[in-house]
């Protein structure tokens, strides 16, 4: 690896660790206008989170967890994401996306633009995103380590599919809403679980 693939690799990971958004736990940066909407899942109840026009937030976790996050309130956002969602659980696939607001850095932002071109019921490894990314920025490597870092960090978990991505060995690897949860989403895509361990 050259020097100068060195420093840009270096750069980028440093990126996702010092401009972090958002906390471990995964909960959406507080913002001057927040508005929350409760949905129940087949896995759990989930909290949307909206500035009033686009979904900047979706976490695991319900009323007790996120009642102070913001105030409740119908928003057309709302029902779009509660129809999509109504959609996925059912086992079909949404042919629109709501609209999304990430609230996050470039590097970030690119990482979930590709999580969002990955298919229903296939994965994607966090090499392949890096090579990906790598090719976009006209480079010769990216760390698959910083790729995992911003992964790690999703804000809007299911619509942006990170549960899609798994390790280079098969591997699960972590989720945010826990392997429980990441194991649950891939059965109902129907994505084979043979040789996936969790990590």
């Amino acid at each position: 690896m050259s020097n100068s693939d060195r420093i840009n690799e270096e750069r980028e990971y440093n990126e996702f660790i010092s401009a972090c958004d958002y906390c471990s736990s995964n909960q959406v940066h507080i913002a001057a206008k927040q508005i929350i909407h409760h949905y129940t899942s087949p896995i759990g109840e989930l909290t949307l989170v909206s500035d009033g026009e686009a979904l900047i937030g979706l976490m695991f976790g319900g009323r007790e967890e996120f009642s102070a996050l913001g105030s409740k309130g119908a928003l057309p956002i709302f029902a779009e994401t509660c129809r999509w969602l109504d959609t996925y659980f059912g086992g079909g696939v949404p042919d629109f996306t709501p609209a999304l607001k990430l609230n996050a850095t470039p590097f970030r932002v690119a990482v979930y633009d590709i999580l969002l071109t990955i298919p229903y019921g296939q994965t994607m490894t966090y090499g392949e995103i890096a090579n990906i990314l790598a090719k976009q920025r006209g480079i010769q490597r990216m760390s698959a380590q910083a790729v995992g870092g911003a992964v790690g960090h999703n804000p809007i978990p299911i619509i942006v599919p990170c549960h899609r991505v798994i390790g280079a060995d098969g591997s699960l690897t972590g989720y945010a809403g826990g392997l429980d949860k990441k194991t649950e989403l891939l059965k109902l895509e129907k994505i084979s679980l043979t040789g996936c361990a969790a990590k």
